[in-house]
């Protein structure tokens, strides 16, 4: 049970701090996430009165999470949510299911990505990071679109060829990719028909490279090094409805 309320206890102080600078989204998520480890740490609590305690905690921890859904419907509604997040130079902790994969849910069907440099190898492979969190979250997903710029003329087979590899992949898990070239693209944004839209100053491309192949940091961007960079989070209405 110690095990079990220590993480809570973590989660539940990063959901109260979220809370105080207004982040809600991610208050919520970890307000969410804290009280299902209470209520699993519930069921070993034997003694009445230490039972009670952790029930009246509970309770106080779920009035505020519900108080917290509804500002964060209420904001999405008027148009008004706005969640920005900068990231330092050389700061660790921000894969991409951190940045933005508490949006990402059975509800999503579409996502649209547009980003100028899903070009060189590494590039591709952000894109591919960002595909696999799609996969495994949105469970009904049924189209990615890419809208991004061209490589040079003698990168341009290999850069088509990566994408096609990676539309068959998808494929396979009945998902269509869409991939559409720009000379004049700058923007960078992620779009999801839920609503929830993503602009990152750098787009997919925040992560330094690693040292080595063999080094940690290399498979798991969590703790990958990043580029200075700054997320903004917006929210939009009937999205899926204005195609």
């Amino acid at each position: 049970m110690s095990v079990k309320t220590g993480a809570a206890g973590s989660i539940l102080t990063r959901a109260v701090q979220y809370d105080k600078e207004k982040k809600y989204a991610e208050s919520l998520i970890c307000y969410q996430e804290g009280i299902q480890l209470l209520l699993d740490a519930l069921r070993f609590v034997t003694e009445a009165t230490n039972r009670e305690k952790l029930r009246k905690k509970i309770g106080e921890y779920m009035d505020r999470a519900e108080v917290i859904k509804v500002i964060v419907e209420k904001l999405k509604e008027d148009g008004s949510y706005h969640e920005q997040i900068h990231i330092e130079n050389n700061s660790t902790g921000y894969g991409y299911d951190h940045l933005f994969g508490r949006f990402m849910d059975d509800t999503v069907e579409e996502v649209e990505v547009e980003d100028p440099y899903i070009r060189t190898i590494h590039q591709i492979y952000n894109f591919l990071r960002f595909c696999e969190l799609l996969v495994k979250k949105c469970t009904n997903i049924k189209k990615i679109v890419l809208v991004t710029g061209q490589e040079a003329d003698n990168d341009t087979y290999q850069q088509n060829q990566k994408l096609q590899d990676l539309g068959v992949s998808l494929s396979g898990y009945g998902i269509k990719l869409v991939v559409k070239y720009s000379k004049t693209i700058h923007d960078r944004e992620i779009r999801l028909d839920t609503g929830w839209i993503v602009k990152i100053g750098r787009g997919l491309d925040i992560y330094k490279a690693s040292d080595s192949k063999y080094g940690i940091g290399y498979c798991d961007y969590d703790l990958r090094k990043c580029h200075e960079t700054t997320v903004d989070i917006f929210h939009r209405q009937n999205t899926r409805n204005a195609k």
